[in-house]
């Protein structure tokens, strides 16, 4: 790892943020997408029983 010097505080810091919210977005991409696929299939499920 390089030599920060007196910065090292402020750009670890922003690393952690930015790994951070990085996780934040991807967890809540498949949160979305999980709960958009359990509609999709209750909707599809509605459909096939009603016909």
């Amino acid at each position: 790892m390089p030599d920060l010097g007196r910065y090292a505080t402020e750009v670890l810091s922003a690393y952690a943020a930015a790994i951070t919210l990085l996780v934040i977005l991807i967890a809540a991409s498949v949160w979305k997408a999980r709960k958009v696929l359990r509609q999709l299939r209750e909707a599809e499920n509605r459909r096939d029983g009603s016909a």
